[in-house]
């Protein structure tokens, strides 16, 4: 029910208007994406990096309708690039693939993607390939492995520990020798793709985390989850694993306390930064995927709040580095 009713409201244009005219809509939404401009999102990775950590860079849009709209994304990615370069910013590029015309025309995609990976490689940006919805899992795969083929080395994916097909794909990018950004996924899938028990959902992220920090070419361990931060780091630490051989990915704006504490003990630590006009629908979806991401929220907010020591089952990560 509550699902159903965060998409409804984020497709009617109606509540939109109304919803994104309104201060408390804008005031969560700024907390998770730092605004609509190019500039906005500079002044985000600057802040970023003052901290200490290192951001990734995603312009918000997927699932473009005409080839207009990934012309519009490339530009859009292409003046970010600039900027990164330019402002000698810590920063790597994010995409998704169905925002550059994937389920329009290959070729086009194609087009749009040589256009993006030149100005990236030209300047030394690291390029990932977001991972959608499980329909889509498969194409994005056999374009990024064709890239790769092709010469392109500075790009990796993300691969989602609920979904059954994992283990294989992780297996295969270690076999290529690319980058994967381990989570556990977020979005709404049956049970005939997808894991539907949290606790197996954590044994799969468990077991595919060790199996990257062992044999994988720079993994990057992406969650908020306290348990399996707290289980990577001593893995690492039993296992040997330098710091400098993985590093931890968050999304900006969520549990910051965490971040400063990895920083603390001397972990690399890289924070997914939105941007763009689509914020709305963006922050819309991201709630109806998963309906307790709104208790998630919620939640982060509190824990860095002053009043986070109240919030029951509050743990620290310890000083353990590993």
């Amino acid at each position: 029910m509550l699902r159903r009713g965060l998409l409804l409201v984020g497709e009617s244009p109606g509540l939109r208007k109304v919803l994104t005219d309104t201060p408390v809509t804008r005031a969560v939404a700024r907390r998770f994406v730092p605004g609509e401009s190019l500039d906005e999102l500079v002044g985000a990775l600057r802040e970023t990096s003052a901290t200490g950590l290192a951001a990734t860079a995603n312009y918000l849009g997927e699932a473009a309708r005409s080839p207009a709209q990934t012309r519009a994304a490339v530009r859009a990615y292409l003046g970010l690039l600039e900027r990164i370069e330019g402002d000698a910013l810590d920063a790597n590029l994010s995409v998704k693939l169905t925002q550059l015309g994937m389920k329009l025309d290959r070729d086009l995609l194609l087009e749009n993607l040589d256009r993006i990976l030149k100005r990236a490689e030209a300047s030394g940006t690291f390029v990932r390939f977001d991972m959608e919805a499980s329909e889509h899992v498969q194409d994005t795969l056999a374009i990024f492995e064709r890239l790769w083929k092709g010469g392109h080395r500075g790009i990796g994916v993300v691969l989602q520990t609920y979904l059954k097909r994992t283990p294989d794909d992780v297996n295969d990018m270690i076999r290529l020798g690319a980058r994967v950004r381990l989570c556990k996924g977020a979005y709404a899938e049956s049970a005939r793709v997808a894991h539907q028990d949290t606790r197996r959902i954590r044994r799969s992220f468990r077991e595919l985390m060790r199996l990257l920090l062992q044999e994988g070419r720079y993994p990057a361990i992406a969650t908020h989850d306290e348990t399996l931060i707290r289980d990577t780091l001593g893995f690492a630490g039993r296992e040997g694993i330098r710091p400098g051989t993985f590093e931890f990915q968050m999304l900006y704006g969520v549990r910051r306390d965490l971040q400063q504490g990895l920083l603390d003990q001397g972990h690399r630590v890289r924070v997914y930064i939105p941007f763009g006009e689509n914020w709305y629908p963006y922050l819309m979806r991201r709630l109806a995927e998963r309906p307790g991401n709104v208790f998630f929220m919620v939640e982060s907010m509190i824990k860095e709040s002053p009043l986070g020591f109240l919030w029951p089952g509050r743990r620290g990560l310890g000083n353990r580095t590993p």
